[in-house]
C-alpha cells in the first residue's frame, strides 16, 4: 500500500480530538474488521507512519503495541507489523432492496407526526447558541467527574455494579437522592419511594404509560413541554389543556376534571414563571378536592442562588401522597448523563420497577455509581455554587442589554430561570425569525411549538443563556437585535418592558 492510501485511511485523525494513540487503534481496528486490511497486510513502520500523519513516533508505537497484545496485529522479526487476524468481507456496494413498502399501514402509532422540538445537532459550532437545555462546556466540572469515574473503576467497584441488577438502582446513588439532593426541594422519601430513569424523559414517558389510558382525562400545560403533550395525545382522547396566568397552572373546572395533571410549577415550561406558595397550596386543595394526580416535573432545580429560601417543590406540600415527583441531572450537569428519577408512593414505584424492566431492566449502573460518588465528594455542591453564578451573571447581562436593544419586545424571566420567555409585537413572525438568525450564527427557538395551536405562539420565542459563554452573550445579542427589530411591526417599536419574574403573559388565560 502507498503512502497515499495510508493518508487516506487515517485522513480523520483529528489533532484536537480525541487521544491519538486511541484514534489511530479505532482506525486500524475499524479497516481490518471491515476488510479493508486483509490478513497479513504489512503496516508502516512507526518512523514512517509518525512521518506521514505529523504525529509524535511513541504515539504509533504504543497504538501498534496495543494492538499487538489484543492479537489484531503481529510483529515479524526483521519484517515489520502485519494484520494478524482477517475480518469481516467487505461490504455490498448495495444492500438488499426493501421491498415492503406499506410500513405506514402497519405502525401502531405515528410519532414523527406530531409537532417535535428540532435543535441543530451541531450547536456547538455556531457562535451564539442562545439555547435552552444544552450545556456549556466550558462549565463542566471534568476534573471532578473523572476522579468520580475513577472510584467507581475499582475491581471492587465493577464487581459491585457490573452485574444483572434486573429491577434495581445502584443503593449508594439512591442514599445521595435521599441524602443530600432531595432534601435541598424539602422532600424526604423513605425505602422504596425512589427509582432512577434514563434522564425526566424516559421518567415522564413511564408514568404516561402507567396512568394515562385511552379515555384518561390527562391534562398538559398549553403552552408547555411540547414531548409530555405529545406523549399524552399518543396514551388518550381525552387530553386537557391547561389554562395559565402569570402564576402558571390556574386550578379552574379544566384542572379539576383531570385525573393526572403535568405540571412544570417550579419553572413554567416554556414561560419560567415561578408559582408562587399560595398558587400552590390551592392547586394542592383543588386536586385534594377533586382527586387529581400531580405529576411535578422539577426540571431544572437546583441552580438558582437568586434568594435565600427558595419556594419549596409542590411534592414537599403534599400531604397525601397524590404529587409524583421527577427529577434529573440533565440541566444541571450535561444532557449526556441522562439520569433522572422519580419519587412517588411505594405502590407507584413498585409498578414503575416492572415496567422498567420490560423496557430496559435498569439504567446503566456505572453511570449511577460515578455520579452517586461526583455528589458524595462534595463535587455536585461545588458545581451547583459555580454555575449558579455564573447564570446569574448571564442573566443580569442579558436583562440589562435585552430591552434597549430589542424595544419592540416584551420579556419574562422567572427567578432562578436560565431562559426569558420573549413575545415580539402583534404580527411578528417568530419562527421566521429564528430562521434568519440561524444563518446569521445564532440559535434561539420559537415559540409555536409549545402551544398545541401553534398559531397561539407564532410572535414568541426562548431565549436560553445556559449554553452560551458569557463573553459571547453581548456580541449575539446585538447581531440579534436588528434581526428581531426587523420582523416587527412599527406600532410594536415602543420602549420595551423589562418584565419582572413572573410577569404577566398576554396569550395566557387569566393574564
Amino acid at each position: 500500500m502507498t503512502d497515499v492510501t495510508w493518508r487516506r485511511l487515517f485522513g480523520a485523525l483529528n489533532k484536537d480530538g480525541q487521544a491519538l494513540n486511541l484514534q489511530i487503534r479505532r482506525m486500524i481496528v475499524n479497516a481490518i474488521e471491515t476488510g479493508v486490511l486483509s490478513r497479513n497486510t504489512r503496516l508502516p513502520s512507526t518512523r514512517q507512519l509518525a512521518g506521514l500523519l505529523g504525529i509524535a513516533r511513541n504515539t504509533v508505537t504504543t497504538a501498534y503495541q496495543l494492538l499487538t497484545d489484543e492479537g489484531f496485529l503481529i510483529s515479524r522479526e526483521r519484517s515489520g507489523i502485519f494484520v494478524a487476524a482477517a475480518g469481516a468481507a467487505p461490504a455490498p456496494d448495495r444492500l438488499q432492496a426493501d421491498t415492503f413498502s406499506d410500513w405506514r399501514a402497519r405502525f401502531a402509532i405515528q410519532p414523527s407526526s406530531l409537532p417535535q422540538i428540532c435543535k441543530p445537532r451541531d450547536w456547538l459550532d455556531y457562535p451564539y447558541p442562545f439555547l435552552f437545555g444544552q450545556y456549556d462546556p466550558a462549565l463542566f466540572p471534568i476534573n471532578n467527574w473523572r476522579e468520580a469515574v475513577r472510584a467507581a473503576s475499582s475491581v471492587k467497584e465493577i464487581q459491585g455494579w457490573a452485574g444483572d441488577m434486573i429491577d434495581d438502582d445502584d443503593p449508594d446513588l439512591v442514599e445521595q437522592l435521599r441524602t443530600q439532593i432531595l432534601p435541598r426541594r424539602g422532600i424526604f422519601a423513605g425505602p422504596g419511594e425512589i427509582i432512577v430513569t434514563i434522564g425526566s424523559q424516559q421518567a415522564l414517558s413511564m408514568l404516561v404509560q402507567l396512568l394515562v389510558g385511552r379515555q384518561t382525562a390527562a391534562g398538559v400545560e398549553d403552552p408547555g413541554y411540547p414531548d409530555v403533550r405529545n406523549m399524552v395525545s399518543l396514551a388518550t382522547s381525552d387530553m386537557v389543556r391547561l389554562n395559565l396566568d402569570r402564576h402558571g397552572v390556574v386550578p379552574d373546572a379544566g384542572f379539576a376534571r383531570c385525573s393526572v395533571a403535568f405540571l412544570t410549577v417550579s419553572h413554567q415550561c416554556p414561560t419560567t414563571a415561578v408559582m408562587p406558595i399560595e398558587r400552590r397550596r390551592l392547586l394542592l386543595e383543588a386536586a385534594s378536592r377533586e382527586d387529581v394526580l400531580v405529576v411535578e416535573d422539577d426540571y431544572e432545580a437546583d441552580l438558582s442562588i437568586e434568594s435565600d429560601g427558595d419556594i419549596p417543590s409542590l411534592k414537599s406540600l403534599d400531604t397525601n401522597g397524590r404529587v409524583i415527583y421527577v427529577g434529573s441531572f440533565s440541566k444541571v450537569l450535561a444532557p449526556g448523563l441522562r439520569v433522572g428519577y422519580i419519587v412517588a408512593p411505594r405502590p407507584v414505584v413498585d409498578e414503575l420497577r416492572v415496567l422498567r424492566r420490560l423496557m430496559l431492566r435498569h439504567p446503566p449502573t456505572n453511570n449511577q455509581r460515578a455520579l452517586a460518588n461526583f455528589i458524595a465528594l462534595g463535587h455536585y455542591r461545588q458545581h451547583l455554587n459555580k454555575t449558579g453564578t455564573v447564570m446569574l451573571e448571564r442573566a443580569r447581562l442579558v436583562a440589562e442589554r435585552l430591552p434597549e436593544l430589542m424595544p419592540s419586545c416584551r420579556l419574562t424571566r422567572g427567578e432562578g430561570a436560565t431562559s426569558f420567555w420573549v413575545e415580539g409585537s402583534e404580527g411578528f413572525d417568530a419562527r421566521r425569525m429564528t430562521e434568519t438568525a440561524r444563518e446569521a450564527g445564532i440559535l434561539v427557538e420559537a415559540g409555536d411549538i409549545f402551544f398545541a395551536d401553534p398559531a397561539e405562539g407564532s410572535r414568541f420565542f426562548r431565549l436560553g443563556f445556559g449554553s452560551i459563554a458569557t463573553h459571547r452573550i453581548e456580541a449575539g445579542l446585538i447581531r440579534l437585535a436588528p434581526i428581531v427589530e426587523a420582523f416587527a411591526r412599527p406600532q410594536g417599536t415602543a420602549a420595551a418592558r423589562h418584565l419582572p419574574a413572573q410577569a404577566s403573559c398576554p396569550a395566557l388565560a387569566g393574564a
